[in-house]
């Protein structure tokens, strides 16, 4: 199977993390974003969005990274994605809440703070700021109350859901997100540091 991923970006991060705990070889594929190589007529061909990252197995192409880590984790039995119908539903509720509603409240902290200054892009918006920051307390007051009484998102157990939501975290500390009121979340996002795939795909600075 080849990845065709770019790697400091959280979506290619979640995907290529899920191989590396399952012991799923991949052929890997730099697809540079910063020299606008998801725009070649190529890589359009594999996924006309002009986004990473993209899995082709075969003549299979898939790409949003939520699906790629389902697709991944059905290749084996894996408690990431155990074949139970409730376990499944309940880790496509986390992940769905990661694509509309955590994600959101992530990135434009993640802009803002690290990503501008990063391009010199000019300083961060104090509005966008503060509506981001008030989003995000929001949004992490769910995960706290979630995982004050259990160590991960879904069952007893690593899923799939945790990485979907991890992810969004990876810029957490240049982005300036205001962690330090969820010891639970805390908590929770040090285990998944802790794996040895997240720490392999930690983008290097």
């Amino acid at each position: 199977m080849k990845l065709y991923y770019f790697p400091p970006s959280p979506n290619t991060r979640k995907v290529h993390a899920v191989a590396i705990h399952l012991n799923l070889p991949l052929d890997l594929r730099l697809v540079d974003l910063q020299k606008g190589e998801q725009r070649t007529p190529e890589f359009m061909v594999l996924n006309p969005t002009g986004r990473t990252p993209v899995l082709q197995d075969g003549d299979f192409i898939l790409w949003e990274s939520t699906a790629i880590m389902q697709y991944l984790a059905s290749q084996l039995p894996t408690p990431l994605w155990p074949n139970n119908a409730r376990s499944r539903a309940d880790i496509m509720r986390w992940q769905s809440w990661q694509l509309a509603h955590w994600y959101g409240s992530c990135q434009p902290l993640q802009f803002e703070n690290f990503v501008k200054p990063l391009l010199q892009l000019g300083e961060p918006d104090p509005q966008v700021v503060k509506e981001a920051t008030d989003r995000f307390r929001q949004e992490a007051q769910v995960l706290e109350d979630h995982l004050a009484e259990r160590a991960f998102l879904v069952g007893d157990t690593l899923t799939l859901a945790d990485f979907s939501v991890a992810s969004d975290l990876t810029y957490a500390g240049p982005g300036q997100f205001p962690l330090a009121d969820y010891p639970h979340l805390q908590a929770w996002y040090e285990r998944i540091e802790a794996l040895p795939a997240w720490q392999q795909t930690k983008p290097r600075s």
